[in-house]
């Protein structure tokens, strides 16, 4: 923290908080948990300035944050709960409660009230060497901290800072941990009046802490459903501290539900009433317990390091060396896995492989099968069992991670803004939702060329199960070996080893995944 000169000077007091006990904590510039300042920084900031210094605004075509905004550090917004904090800062309650029509008959002007906004702005000032996106800010953007003594200090301001419409000439130099909502709400409204905002901030504070802190702020003491504020914050979906404080149950094995719920109860979805959602034992059906354990230990599981060749889930642990997390809410989460299930099953459905006809010639007893193709949802085809979801799952997985992480295939590049409102309320991701984010999918040209691609692919594989009356001996003994629980690896296995046998990307994804997992 250099000291330097600039006419904007803001008084601050430090606040000092650390304890003994802290220094025991096992701090790792690695795993974004650098050892923090013993203190943090509490002033006052007009909301103007405050949201030009972190970039908390829309784009004119209001189609999302700016990409530095929101991968990894920004929570997601919600327009309907900034907009009630916009009117509650105007006229107080009860009268920001009252419509717009109500409110200009004037008979309800004495229920005015001052709409006062106590509670602190959490934010996090850069250091010059502080990187995302492998950006970092410009010198004359730099926010500075000049220490008086023990308890006083100053917050100077960029050189280069001419109030509410300046702009800096890379990332902004400052990140907001907790209060994002409350900024946007001064979101293209003048002010009539001098408006500031209390604010603490910390100095260069690592990326997990600020996770680990949002999450002091806003679940834990709430005890609001978790799940959904892993949208908001999706670093917090890598956090292994979490995990053993609460175990999967926090955000992994919420979100499969809610993922596999989307699959059984999205009319068209090709597992649309096909999951056996009440444990019923249908033996024509894969059960939602087996949906929620192969997402677990495919999309949502975390990084495993060497054991599994570092290959996590796309949905559970960071994905390539400079980012963090993909930041797809859920909506988009479970859009990727339907379309991608939709098209394989629209491509087997096309195909006129030997695997596929031969089972499309069975006579087969199934509780869903009618209109169906046998093919793909017959009680002979292993795509419909518990070992081929997880194989499909496993598969499309592995080669999109890798494809990520040596920048073959752009995750981070999809963005879809919620266009139903109350999504981020529910404990259900809404129809409406998960249609726009299907819509918005189909707009992703590289995304879909993969999924068609790798569905292509994956369709020439012989699907049929050991029960399939068409299998010769030899071959019915061969695929036995996907029973039982090291049935998982084998399918997995010789999937990645039919994939190496194209010359494309996913063939050469196939093969690092393969040697990577030491098939």
């Amino acid at each position: 923290m250099k000291k330097v000169n600039s006419e904007r000077r803001i008084s601050a007091n430090k606040v000092h908080q650390w304890l003994r006990e802290w220094d025991k904590v096992k701090f790792d510039d690695d795993q974004y948990r650098r050892k923090p300042e013993p203190f943090f920084y509490l002033f006052s900031l007009s909301a103007d300035e405050l949201k030009a210094l972190s970039g908390i605004y829309r784009r004119p075509t209001e189609d999302g944050l700016l990409r530095e905004d929101n991968l990894n550090i920004q929570r997601r917004h919600n327009k309907v709960r900034s907009n009630q904090i916009r009117k509650f800062v105007q006229d107080g309650y009860p009268l920001s409660e009252i419509s717009e029509k109500q409110k200009k008959l004037k008979k309800y002007d004495d229920l005015r009230k001052p709409g006062w906004l106590p509670t602190a702005i959490v934010i996090n000032i850069l250091r010059e060497d502080d990187k995302r996106q492998d950006k970092t800010v410009d010198r004359n953007d730099l926010v500075f901290i000049n220490h008086i003594d023990a308890s006083k200090a100053e917050v100077i301001l960029p050189k280069s800072f001419t109030g509410s419409k300046w702009m800096p000439s890379g990332i902004h130099p400052i990140e907001v941990i907790d209060g994002q909502h409350r900024l946007w709400a001064f979101e293209g409204s003048e002010i009539d009046g001098k408006f500031e905002l209390p604010v603490v901030a910390f100095y260069g504070l690592d990326i997990s802490w600020q996770a680990y802190l949002f999450w002091a702020i806003n679940i834990k003491p709430k005890r609001i459903n978790a799940s959904l504020d892993f949208d908001l914050y999706p670093l917090l979906r890598t956090e292994d501290w979490l995990e053993k404080f609460e175990g999967p149950k926090v955000y992994r094995e919420t979100r499969a539900q809610e993922i596999t719920e989307a699959l059984w109860s999205y009319s068209e979805s090709a597992w649309y009433r096909r999951i056996d959602m009440l444990g019923e034992q249908r033996q024509t059906m894969v059960s939602q317990a087996a949906w929620i354990n192969s997402l677990l230990s495919t999309y949502i599981k975390s990084w495993e390091g060497r054991t599994s060749g570092g290959i996590g889930g796309l949905y559970g642990a960071p994905v390539g060396r400079d980012e963090l997390v993909l930041p797809w809410t859920r909506a988009q989460q479970a859009a990727f896995i339907i379309h991608l299930w939709n098209v394989l099953a629209d491509v087997i459905k096309k195909s006129q492989h030997h695997w596929a006809e031969e089972l499309r010639k069975e006579e087969q007893k199934s509780f869903f099968d009618e209109g169906k193709d046998k093919a793909f949802a017959g009680s002979s085809s292993l795509l419909n069992t518990d070992q081929g979801v997880r194989g499909v799952l496993y598969i499309s997985n592995d080669i999109a991670y890798v494809l990520s992480e040596i920048g073959e295939l752009p995750l981070h590049s999809w963005q879809y803004e919620n266009i139903d409102e109350t999504d981020s309320e529910s404990s259900t991701i809404s129809e409406s939702n998960l249609r726009g984010a299907l819509e918005s999918l189909a707009s992703e040209k590289m995304l879909n060329d993969f999924i068609y691609k790798l569905a292509d692919h994956l369709s020439s594989f012989d699907w049929r199960s050991a029960s399939s009356k068409t299998l010769s001996d030899d071959e019915k003994t061969a695929k036995l070996v996907f029973r039982g629980s090291g049935g998982y690896r084998e399918l997995r296995r010789q999937l990645l080893n039919h994939l190496t046998k194209y010359e494309d990307n996913i063939s050469s994804a196939a093969t690092i995944v393969y040697k990577r997992l030491g098939f």
